[in-house]
């Protein structure tokens, strides 16, 4: 039985990967051969390279420069004018130990968003990697969305905030979060199922006639769009599964978002995120599902999540990843 190896996204493989990915070049013959493994790992090995990636996750959930832990406050913005602070009145509300009664106003008009800082506000910049005080802000000015060039992060007491965008929307939020969170210290990741490499599957990569566009439900009522190049076939339990996977123009692996009976149980109600390189040329990639994570609403009201797609309601449990908090 043939054996493939893990793509890790760079060189080669990634390269030519994407262009299946996102072209939607035939994989010719996949079908017809032996359905490969994936190269087993020593047990030790897949244990310790996952503790590695768990305390990754870990440091960005609770990092206070804007980690999932860290956040606040989500207000979405409604065209004209949206007053912020301490104000009960106001339309964003602020705890008063970090925001004056009035700290500004912002105007949404067109998609775009400007600031109107109040007088004394204490509103400063914020470094977007360190989190470290700026200038004050005293005078009218742009603020891009975070997901676009030049994104600006303001700064009131303890709290940081931007104006954050999600593909395929028109809405736009202030997100908020507090550096100064106890919470975040106190941060520990929630359970996980046993690692097993048996919970590493060999997948092939279907892609179809031309990209989809796929509207996917968000949990704040609204929808989300994805890009969609293809399916990930697989195997478990002797039967053939597929999964939907999504990837943009600037992805650098498939992005998967499913649900099993274990949310019945163990895992979030909502369905769980993984990731999965992009293939090999010869279209074939591993899903590791014991990298199977918990999406932001699991530990957050403050966050606008996606769904997962009809297509990936898997009909098995899948007893390996990140369980619910």
């Amino acid at each position: 039985m043939r054996t493939v190896r893990r793509s890790t996204g760079t060189g080669r493989n990634a390269a030519s990967g994407l262009a299946v990915a996102l072209l939607g070049t035939a994989v010719a013959g996949c079908a017809s051969e032996t359905w490969p493994d994936p190269q087993p790992v020593e047990s030790e090995v897949l244990a310790a390279e996952h503790e590695e990636w768990r305390d990754g996750r870990r440091r960005s959930l609770a990092n206070p420069n804007a980690g999932v832990i860290s956040w606040d406050g989500l207000f979405e913005l409604r065209e004209g004018a949206n007053a912020f602070g301490s104000d009960p009145a106001s339309s964003i509300v602020l705890p008063e130990e970090d925001a004056p009664p009035l700290a500004g106003t912002l105007y949404l008009e067109d998609g775009a968003v400007r600031l109107v800082p109040e007088a004394g506000s204490g509103l400063y910049l914020r470094e977007p990697v360190t989190g470290a005080a700026g200038d004050a802000v005293t005078e009218p000015m742009p603020l891009p969305d975070d997901r676009s060039e030049g994104t600006i992060r303001l700064g009131l007491g303890s709290l940081g905030m931007r104006v954050h965008a999600e593909p395929g929307t028109e809405r736009l939020w202030l997100r908020v979060w507090d550096t100064d969170a106890p919470r975040l210290s106190a941060f520990e990741l929630p359970e996980y199922f046993p690692i097993t490499n048996e919970w590493r599957v060999t997948a092939r990569f279907e892609p179809y006639a031309s990209p989809r566009t796929v509207s996917l439900a968000d949990v704040r009522g609204g929808t989300l769009e994805n890009t969609a190049p293809g399916d990930l076939v697989f195997r478990v339990g002797g039967a053939e599964h597929r999964l939907m996977a999504f990837a943009g123009a600037s992805s650098r692996s498939y992005f998967i978002s499913l649900w099993d009976s274990t949310a019945v149980t163990d895992t979030y109600q909502a369905g769980r995120y993984m990731r999965a390189p992009f293939p090999d040329g010869d279209g074939w990639t591993t899903i590791d599902f014991n990298r199977a994570y918990n999406a932001p609403c699991a530990f957050t009201p403050h966050s606008v999540c996606s769904l997962p797609p009809p297509e990936n309601y898997l009909r098995f449990p899948v007893t390996a990843g990140e369980k619910r908090p």
